[in-house]
């Protein structure tokens, strides 16, 4: 299980981050509507006032938490990337996807509960537009490699996002049943990781090669 939960530092950002981890743990293991803020208080050593005072209400507290973890910046920084080629910006892009996930299975278990059955529209409209922004980025990076003429044109972006994605989640989701397929202790979180992070990483990678690039392009 994950337990990571940061140590109050000074200041205020550093408080109100602190917050967010322990609400994220929280939310994580017992569900948005199972965490009340007195839990979050109660484990974040506050008291509830300062979560009013940062967030003011625990609907408020989840969507600054869903900001806080959102990829936009980092895929739009790496689309500005000039040196990369297209197929190098996919490899970090599965680089990243798969180690942001796999190092935080409760947030990524938190944004597919809100995101399939948040009973707060704002929240669910949330999600939405931050995994539209980041599709917006992907599709960047392979509209451009489709341009430069290191992918093929008859690709379809969406499905092939939407396949990509599903994988990781996939192996995240059913973590449970893989660990027994793959022989790893039960609710061993870090053996998990270990095993199929560098795993996951390399068979995604091979998969996109040859689902998105031109023939010519295979070295």
């Amino acid at each position: 299980m994950f337990n990571f939960v940061p140590s109050i530092k000074n200041g205020m950002a550093d408080k109100r981050e602190h917050i967010l981890m322990v609400a994220e743990k929280l939310f994580g293991e017992n569900g948005f509507d199972g965490t009340s803020v007195r839990d979050i208080a109660h484990q974040a050593n506050v008291n509830l006032a300062m979560i009013s005072y940062y967030f003011g209400s625990k609907e408020k507290l989840l969507e600054a938490l869903i900001e806080y973890r959102a990829s936009f910046t980092t895929l739009q920084e790496l689309n500005k990337d000039e040196v990369l080629t297209p197929i190098e910006k996919m490899d970090r892009v599965i680089d990243f996807y798969v180690d942001k996930i796999m190092s935080n299975f409760c947030f990524h278990n938190l944004m597919l509960q809100q995101g399939n059955n948040s009973r707060s529209e704002e929240i669910r409209e949330l999600i939405i537009d931050i995994k539209q922004k980041n599709f917006e980025q992907l599709k960047k990076i392979i509209t451009d490699g489709q341009r430069k003429k290191f992918f093929r044109k008859e690709i379809d972006i969406e499905l092939t996002i939407g396949t990509f994605m599903g994988a990781i989640s996939q192996f995240t989701q059913a973590r449970h049943y893989w660990s027994r397929i793959l022989h790893i202790e039960k609710d061993n979180d870090e053996a998990y990781r270990k095993k199929m992070t560098p795993r996951l990483k390399s068979h995604l990678k091979q998969v996109l090669h040859a689902h998105l690039k031109i023939k010519n392009e295979e070295s």
